[in-house]
């Protein structure tokens, strides 16, 4: 990068952009005698500017690294932190989803730092009305303030748009009906994909921003060239930690086109480091956790006030045994170990049988003759516009949000209605396949797309006994006796005399044919 262009690319860190060209009507000249300057002038004029006491340019505290100096007595930002924040397209018109939490909130001073003008947009999904109060617990005047705090900084408008009842519709009515047909979808999927890239983007559709911006951790590249029908790449964060490509895996490649990831190119600890540097309000704010819409309500609570409770029994897949009550099948998804309280555990949910309202469990979940390395995937979305092609290179795969990725292989075939399945093989044994989930999939650093898991997967689903099989199907389950007294793990040898069998239905076996073939 020359001088000139390094120069004017940190004039934004020194003078803060947007109000200054409102108010002052000779900043446009000044800027073009900048433009004008030999480097000989540059490096002379540029020795002696110091910031002004603006939040743009604050000092950082001195044990945060990664940053640059001019002066003792003062110190800026890395212009590598801007370069997901496309500073040389500066200005651009930026809408900037702001939630009152640390990385939306440093998201949007680093785009004002690169010099473009933003727009925040708080989204209101909280429901408040016809609840009895179920939702006294939600936070969402605490983040609204945070987000008011933080945009008065730098004097960035903040706007509040409404979507309740978009996200009622789109995400958590169809969040219910997955459970009810015992599947476990992702809400942070259905969310990015519906809400805040999807009807937000419709709301403000009339405001003509260039670009949408969020401060998840994720990468997007677009195409240097003006071919409006090159496509745009998701790319990992390069806090592979944090990263969240996952979540965002499902969007489409319209929707990828119009998005800034400021974050992408940094450090989760250096997001904390430049929250202090700009004495962000909420900079000592905890991460929050758990799906948007809820707040501090537990999930299962949502579960049962909108889909009820149904009492069921908990069956050991190896021997049939009657461990237990469940209070629905909905509450459980595979691999889950808490909440069965049961006794000389850990116990792991294993199977669901979703008709006669019961849940297999089983103290082996972890056994290498019963990991889970092919399943199928329906629903693809590929960025491209179609699957990739074979090639040289490896294909990978994530099944959950998290650093982890499998080399896979990835066959695309027809189901009977003619649409597109993919039927992975992993390379490596995964205990944690459930279906409604997403599996996102890798090209070296670049996410291609993604699908959602099915219900079924290779031809070694968990194995549950005949026993269990039988009981699970008697349609008056109060002729089972009490539970057993439960032993402990290795003292108990009944499932060894246990004849098992694999529970199949027609998706399963098609996957079966499909493997083989």
């Amino acid at each position: 990068m020359s001088l000139r262009t390094t120069v004017m690319s940190t004039i934004s860190l020194y003078f803060p952009p947007n109000p200054l060209r409102r108010k002052i009507a000779s900043t446009a000249v000044t800027f073009r005698r900048f433009y004008s300057l030999s480097t000989a002038d540059f490096q002379t004029l540029t020795s002696t500017i110091s910031p002004l006491s603006s939040p743009t340019a604050v000092a950082v505290a001195s044990e945060f690294p990664s940053v640059s100096s001019n002066s003792s007595s003062a110190r800026t930002i890395d212009l590598r932190y801007l370069s997901c924040s496309l500073p040389e397209k500066r200005p651009l018109k930026v809408a900037v989803l702001l939630s009152g939490g640390v990385d939306s909130s440093v998201a949007l001073r680093l785009l004002h730092a690169a010099g473009h003008s933003c727009t925040a947009f708080y989204l209101k999904i909280w429901f408040q009305e016809d609840f009895e109060n179920f939702w006294t617990e939600c936070p969402w005047e605490e983040d609204l303030k945070y987000a008011k705090a933080v945009c008065g900084q730098v004097d960035v408008p903040l706007e509040v748009v409404h979507l309740t009842d978009e996200y009622w519709n789109n995400v958590v009515s169809f969040i219910i009906n997955e459970y009810r047909n015992g599947r476990t979808p992702n809400p942070d999927v259905l969310c990015n994909t519906r809400i805040k890239f999807g009807a937000f983007v419709d709301a403000i559709g009339d405001m003509k921003f260039d670009f949408i911006a969020s401060g998840h951790y994720a990468k997007v590249v677009h195409p240097d060239s003006s071919d409006k029908n090159e496509p745009s790449t998701l790319e990992l964060s390069k806090d592979t930690v944090k990263d969240q490509t996952y979540f965002l895996s499902h969007l489409s490649q319209s929707q990828l086109k119009g998005l800034i990831f400021p974050l992408g190119c940094i450090q989760k600890e250096e997001v904390r480091g430049l929250a202090k540097m700009f004495e962000l309000p909420n900079q000592d704010r905890k991460d929050s956790q758990g799906i948007c819409f809820l707040g501090k309500i537990k999930f299962s609570e949502f579960v049962a006030r909108h889909i009820g409770e149904e009492e069921g029994v908990i069956l050991e897949a190896e021997s049939g045994d009657f461990l237990g009550k469940h209070r629905g099948f909905w509450f459980y998804t595979i691999g889950q170990r808490q909440g069965l309280r049961l006794p000389g555990g850990p116990w792991y949910v294993v199977e669901k049988d979703v008709q006669n309202n019961v849940v297999f469990v089983s103290r082996n979940y972890f056994s290498v003759d019963k990991r889970r390395r092919a399943f199928r995937v329906g629903s693809l979305r590929w960025f491209s516009g179609s699957p990739p092609r074979q090639s040289s290179t490896q294909l990978q795969c994530k099944v959950r949000h998290g650093p982890g990725l499998y080399n896979c292989d990835l066959a695309i075939e027809e189901d009977g209605n003619g649409d597109e399945i993919g039927v992975v093989k992993l390379s490596e044994d995964d205990q944690g396949l459930a279906a409604g989930q997403f599996a996102a999939f890798y090209q070296d650093s670049i996410c291609i797309g993604s699908g959602v898991i099915l219900e079924s997967w290779d031809d070694q689903g968990f194995p549950v006994c005949a026993k269990a099989i039988e009981i699970a199907n008697m349609k008056d389950k109060s002729k089972i006796g009490k539970p057993v007294k439960i032993k402990n793990e290795e003292s108990d040898h009944s499932k060894d005399n246990c004849e098992t069998a694999i529970i199949e239905d027609t998706q399963s076996q098609r996957v079966t044919n499909a493997i083989v073939q």
